[in-house]
């Protein structure tokens, strides 16, 4: 099945207790479309960048089977750019700068040859550019799934609560959603966003792990992987999202069941981006390196026990 990613193809600048990069590249979309590029080759992007944006970089992910004709690019500007720096427990991070560049007024123009798409992962992006992406598809695919973030929450509420409204899938960190439902209880935060439209809503918990809910409030909890060496958190949300919408759009199944097999396809590839710094571990995966971390979620939280033993 034909997917859509739409987010921002950028580069950062990152820091951690492990080292330090000069710019990289980055960006929701581009972890986005890494990630699913393992599941599915029909794939297309739409984003936007500068004259700087590397040429190198596009081509490669027209040779992982991603459509690009969707990224505009915009003569005699700058992509956009973004610097952290995280702190010694990895779960924070600073922003040291954010140079919004050509994403400043970025509008998501749907090449002919995109529409009739039968996913769509919106990235984190304005709520009302992910609006215009629906809006201007002329079939509604098959599953939309989108990512937020509290900035949005602060400043266009309104119009982040419209959006919701058109998706099927809302992919939060648990922060996000205490902040979003006013409740400090997941439960009771999944069940008041879940009233606000999705239905399905995945609320991510870093290194403790992902929860998915469904509009019946049907629960399932995907640990996170135990790792010896974090070197880099950025993207990961993303690359989950990626591994996650990925996988559905290979298997063309958007069951509870299947979603559950989804979320921990996405653990997975999250687990490997965290490895190393920006995109650098999940250019070069095999599908047997990816089987092989995949089955060790499913080793991770299966056991069996004897009623006598209870």
């Amino acid at each position: 099945m034909s997917l859509l990613t739409v987010g921002s193809v950028a580069f950062d600048a990152i820091e951690t207790p492990f080292g330090k990069t000069d710019k990289i590249i980055g960006g929701a979309g581009t972890y986005i479309a890494l990630a699913s590029s393992y599941f599915t080759e029909d794939q297309k992007i739409v984003s936007v960048v500068g004259e700087d944006f590397p040429q190198t970089t596009l081509d490669d992910l027209k040779n992982r089977n991603v459509d690009i004709e969707g990224i505009q690019i915009k003569k005699g500007e700058k992509t956009f750019f973004w610097s952290g720096k995280y702190h010694n427990d990895m779960n924070s991070r600073d922003t040291l700068v954010t140079e919004l560049n050509v994403l400043e007024n970025f509008d998501p123009i749907i090449p002919e040859s995109y529409q009739g798409v039968d996913y769509l992962i919106l990235g984190n992006l304005a709520p009302s550019v992910q609006r215009q992406v629906i809006e201007r598809l002329e079939t509604r695919p098959k599953l939309i799934a989108m990512d937020t973030m509290n900035f949005w929450m602060d400043i266009a509420w309104d119009d982040l609560m419209q959006t919701v409204k058109m998706v099927d899938v809302l992919i939060i960190n648990d922060e996000e959603a205490r902040q979003m439902s006013k409740e400090y209880s997941l439960v009771r935060a999944a069940r008041k966003i879940m009233d606000m439209g999705p239905r399905y809503l995945i609320i991510k918990k870093g290194e403790h792990g992902a929860l998915l809910f469904d509009q019946k409030m049907n629960t399932f909890f995907a640990p996170a992987l135990p790792l010896e060496e974090v070197f880099d958190p950025t993207g990961a949300g993303d690359t989950f999202a990626g591994g996650f919408v990925g996988f559905l759009a290979k298997t063309d199944d958007i069951s509870f069941e299947n979603m559950k097999r989804a979320v921990i396809t996405g653990s997975a590839m999250a687990s490997f981006c965290v490895e190393k710094f920006g995109t650098e571990r999940l250019e070069n995966l095999s599908q047997e390196e990816i089987y092989n971390r995949i089955m060790e979620f499913v080793d991770l939280a299966q056991f069996d026990i004897k009623r006598e033993l209870i």
